[in-house]
């Protein structure tokens, strides 16, 4: 079936005629204020014979009057907004950013381990799979509520070495944006008790060691990383988006 059939079919299901979605839609087009919104009779049944693509509008529309899920309709037209998020992956951004973890469907599922096997030691280094006892399809409106959802979630830059090898180009970073206060050297012992930071600077972000001496705060990059240091006035210029709590990168460069 081509989009536009499985539209009609859509429609049958729903139990409306052609000329009621075009009165809906009217009613539609006048409350949004754009005519772009109306679907006539002729337009859709050409719509559904044939299976253009719709405006968006009308995409919009359709959702409403058919009780159909935005993201779905999409789907039929070969749409898939799950597939943002490989592709924001696969296309790497020279410039440390910020990274959304966007969940466009809450109704599809995904594997998701729902129960551990008993007597596994967190101690031990083991397969995943060795651990859990039962996979189950977890809703993602679910796993929206775990405590991943209350993060933050940064890209480090592939142009970006201010903390390689300890953080390599390329690496996804967790911030806990609950803490933004720099530690004293006094709280930390070697560099990896050091904490590291994710800092809005002008013209983007950086991810790295920071020291704040009254209003100046300096971004240390690792000693290995050749990368120079960088004073920033703070507040004003500089700001201190969360610390760093995960990393999840490469161990084989690309």
């Amino acid at each position: 079936m081509h989009p536009g059939e499985r539209i009609k079919a859509i429609r049958r299901r729903v139990g409306i005629s052609l000329r009621q979605v075009e009165k809906y839609s009217r009613q539609i087009a006048k409350t949004e204020g754009s005519a772009r919104f109306y679907i006539s009779n002729s337009w859709l049944s050409q719509m559904e014979a044939t299976g253009p693509v719709p405006s968006v509008e009308k995409l919009f529309s359709l959702s409403v009057i058919y009780r159909i899920n935005f993201v779905e309709l999409l789907s039929l037209f070969g749409i898939d907004l799950e597939r943002i998020g490989l592709h924001q992956v696969e296309l790497r951004l020279p410039k440390t950013h910020l990274a959304s973890l966007e969940v466009y469907n809450e109704h599809r599922t995904m594997t998701f381990p729902v129960r551990l096997r008993k007597g596994f030691k967190l101690e031990k280094t083991t397969l995943l799979s060795r651990m859990v006892r039962i996979w189950g399809e977890v809703p993602m409106s679910v796993i929206r509520h775990l405590d991943i959802r209350h993060s933050l979630y940064g890209y480090v830059g592939h142009r970006d070495h201010t903390m390689d090898p300890l953080i390599p180009s390329g690496s996804f970073v967790q911030i806990d944006n609950r803490v933004r206060e720099v530690l004293r050297p006094s709280s930390w012992r070697t560099e990896l008790d050091r904490p590291i930071y994710f800092v809005k600077i002008p013209g983007g972000y950086a991810c790295s060691w920071c020291e704040l001496k009254r209003n100046q705060l300096t971004l240390v990059p690792h000693p290995l990383s050749r990368s120079p240091l960088r004073h920033f006035a703070y507040a004003s210029e500089a700001e201190i988006i969360g610390r760093v709590t995960g990393i999840a990168m490469r161990i084989v460069r690309p």
